[in-house]
């Protein structure tokens, strides 16, 4: 398995990454030279060297953050030492959005000198680095600068839904995806506007209506806990045709098999 991503981390919202009922680490990516670490949350470094086998965080070609909250962004500093050498090479990328530099920003400064690049994301531009082309087509609506990672390959796009309110504007954002992974921190729908996520109910409606070969869910909130993810996904398969698969930790993808047509 050359060409994978793999899941250092599942949980969503305070309590379960509080209490680490789920593991918190993101999510890793290779293809073919390049290794990327998608939201490193509380516990990436840790979930990383105690994978099996072992992610080196000295290997990592950038990090990408959807938006500066602590479950996403917690171990950013300490995986860009890692990627450093220790802040003793200057070396790899970091993508992330202007807000998370502002106030009390989430990447020391000293850090920030150590990179070869520092990529502030906007809604509707194309990143290129290494092996790895991704846009970032909306920004989400959300409590932070916030946006989803659509990854262009040659055999299909693999997006991802991060934290968000439910609009129909991602319907036609990350159309066409072949592989999707939608942040999942709620079961059920409310019109409750301060709690800026996705429900179980809005993912089917975005699974019907994207039509990807393979959908995953992760980011789980307590509710979704509760009634196990396992069996949302086996009875959102069965609804929508389309295979969905509960994420779990430590969980690795076949990037080439999971595109092949």
């Amino acid at each position: 398995m050359d060409n994978f991503i793999k899941f250092l981390g599942t949980a969503g919202a305070r309590v379960v990454v509080s209490k680490q009922l789920r593991a918190s680490g993101g999510v890793w990516i290779k293809y073919q030279d390049t290794n990327i670490h998608i939201d490193p949350g509380p516990g990436a470094l840790v979930r990383a060297l105690s994978s099996r086998p072992p992610l080196s965080p000295p290997s990592l070609d950038a990090l990408l953050l959807s938006h500066r909250h602590l479950d996403h962004s917690n171990d950013l500093n300490i995986m860009v030492e890692a990627m450093t050498e220790g802040a003793t090479k200057k070396r790899g990328a970091v993508f992330l959005p202007g807000e998370a530099l502002e106030g009390e920003p989430v990447l020391f400064k000293y850090l920030r000198e150590k990179l070869v690049s520092l990529e502030i994301l906007e809604e509707g531009k194309e990143y290129h680095w290494k092996d790895i082309s991704f846009s970032t087509p909306l920004r989400h609506l959300h409590s932070a600068e916030t946006y989803g990672f659509r990854f262009s390959f040659p055999q299909g796009d693999v997006s991802f839904i991060t934290d968000t309110l439910f609009e129909e504007k991602l319907i036609e954002a990350y159309q066409d995806s072949k592989i999707l992974f939608l942040n999942t921190v709620r079961f059920k729908k409310d019109n409750h506007s301060s709690i800026l996520h996705l429900s179980i109910p809005d993912a089917q409606v975005i699974i019907e209506n994207i039509k990807p070969r393979l959908a995953f869910l992760t980011h789980f909130g307590l509710t979704v806990l509760r009634e196990k993810p396992w069996k949302i996904a086996e009875e959102m398969s069965q609804k929508t045709g389309i295979k969905v698969i509960a994420a779990s930790d430590g969980m690795k993808i076949d990037l080439e098999e999971a595109l092949k047509d």
